[in-house]
């Protein structure tokens, strides 16, 4: 048993009053909801513009907050990932919500640009980053038999967030006189919602728990495939073709949703002359779409397994490429259906990568596997928003990129037909593994070990 492992499942054992398999399911909303106080990130831009006066900062520089955030959040990952078998979800969870309340409370009285950046960016990315992966971890072990709709349906608050979150935001920020609530401006919302995030995420932290290992659900029993990744390798994830072939496919995802969802107004201003009022119509839209991916990939991962699933999303990407290459001013319902299917594609991957991964290597690693293959969003994102940013720059235009986008598309659909296959150790797997990842392991260890006594030092 591993040191995850809370209690045993004797048959009168409950789990919320219910039976385990019954009860199981509880774990999805309570995940959800904490990843929905996590996805306000997403909702940055309704902050920019109120900060951007407040600490009358530079046009275009009150992006570095945000920007700074998203990398932290996907370097942090990968080390939360090597966290959550020596402590708990419960810990875990508790420390990320915690340090993202401090991000928010210290973040509304920022004097400067700098400080938020540190305040933001840096503090409140590391709580997210710690935090995000764990109810995923957990979907994954409580439902070894949908391990892909679990983990979908968890992952689906990150995405919907803003449909949520941005609302509340700009009520409490202006306030609303029909019912009462004053304007709070946005420091004092950044007090509300860091208060607010830090007591749901606790209560909700107090209650996560790992099923004992290899527990699976009554009347359940595995399919051959299912017991060829239930336990771990034989080789390190990142010798197999597999690691390389899938973690590419994913930074392409992200490539192309992340700067979809970056770009979105100024790429439809810019082609088909989207007005303010539509955008206000598009964004709402586009998060449904975003949403609605996780779960239905997260099904379709199940049924259809890794590969099928990844070879139909970049067909999707494709698709949607060949439309914005053919898209021009006034063609607003082409630019609609292309972003609908971006951003749907980008909420995909979200449910599809842990589920892959999940699929390919097994639950033992699970937490550490993922976090190395998460940094493939990190990769994915910064690479997209440079590329899109040297495409206008270098042209004047945006449409060039779709044609980057297609081709993109095409070496996925190439990479998952040969690379997504059962694991196993190849020779330029093993290069890589030993000229690329060996080198920097002790020094990501040496972190670890250092921030582990930290945290436990700061326990006691």
């Amino acid at each position: 048993m591993d040191s995850t492992k809370l209690f045993d499942f004797p048959r009168e054992e409950k789990l919320f009053g219910l039976r385990p398999e019954v009860g199981r399911w509880l774990f999805i909303p309570l995940g959800l909801t904490v990843l929905l106080c996590l996805g306000t990130v997403y909702s940055w831009s309704i902050f920019s513009s109120p900060f951007e006066t407040a600490l009358q900062a530079k046009p275009g520089t009150i992006l570095l907050p945000f920007m700074v955030l998203g990398v932290v959040f996907t370097l942090v990952m990968p080390i939360s990932g090597l966290y959550i078998y020596r402590f708990s979800p419960r810990i875990l969870t508790t420390i990320g919500g915690i340090t993202v309340g401090i991000g928010y409370l210290l973040s509304s009285i920022a004097p400067n640009l700098p400080f938020l950046i540190v305040s933001y960016g840096l503090i409140a990315g590391i709580g997210v980053g710690i935090a995000y992966g764990v109810p995923l971890a957990v979907a994954a072990r409580w439902f070894p038999d949908r391990k892909g709709l679990a983990v979908g349906m968890t992952v689906i608050g990150f995405g919907l967030s803003p449909l949520i979150t941005a609302p509340l935001a700009i009520t409490l920020m202006n306030g609303n006189s029909a019912i009462g609530i004053p304007g709070f401006g946005v420091r004092g919302t950044f007090v509300i919602l860091g208060i607010a995030f830090t007591i749901i995420i606790l209560a909700i932290a107090s209650v996560l728990k790992m099923p004992p290992l290899r527990w699976q659900p009554a009347n359940w029993r595995p399919t051959v495939s299912d017991k060829e990744t239930s336990d771990s390798l034989d080789i390190p994830m990142p010798q197999t073709q597999t690691f390389y072939g899938l973690w590419i496919c994913y930074i392409i995802g992200t490539f192309v949703g992340l700067t979809a969802i970056a770009t979105t107004a100024q790429v439809g201003k810019e082609i088909v002359g989207l007005q303010q009022e539509q955008l206000a119509f598009a964004i709402p839209l586009f998060a449904v779409f975003n949403g609605i991916g996780r779960p239905l990939f997260g099904w379709l991962n199940d049924r259809l397994k890794p590969k099928l699933t990844i070879i139909v999303i970049n067909i999707l990407i494709l698709t949607a490429s060949i439309v914005m290459w053919n898209t021009s001013q006034g063609q607003v319902t082409n630019f609609l259906i292309a972003y609908c299917v971006f951003w749907f594609c980008l909420g995909a991957w979200l449910a599809v990568a842990p589920a892959a991964t999940l699929s390919f290597f097994g639950l033992s690693n699970y937490p550490s596997n993922y976090g190395l293959m998460f940094t493939a969003f990190g990769f994915g994102g910064l690479g997209g928003i440079f590329t899109i940013g040297a495409i206008r720059g270098i042209t004047g235009s945006f449409a060039p990129f779709f044609f980057v986008t297609a081709t993109l598309a095409c070496v996925g659909i190439v990479m998952s037909t040969f690379f997504l296959n059962r694991p196993r150790k190849t020779a330029i797997a093993d290069f890589l593994f030993n000229w690329l990842i060996s080198p920097i392991s002790p020094v990501l260890l040496s972190f670890v070990e250092f921030w582990l006594k930290s945290a436990k030092a700061s326990r006691n």
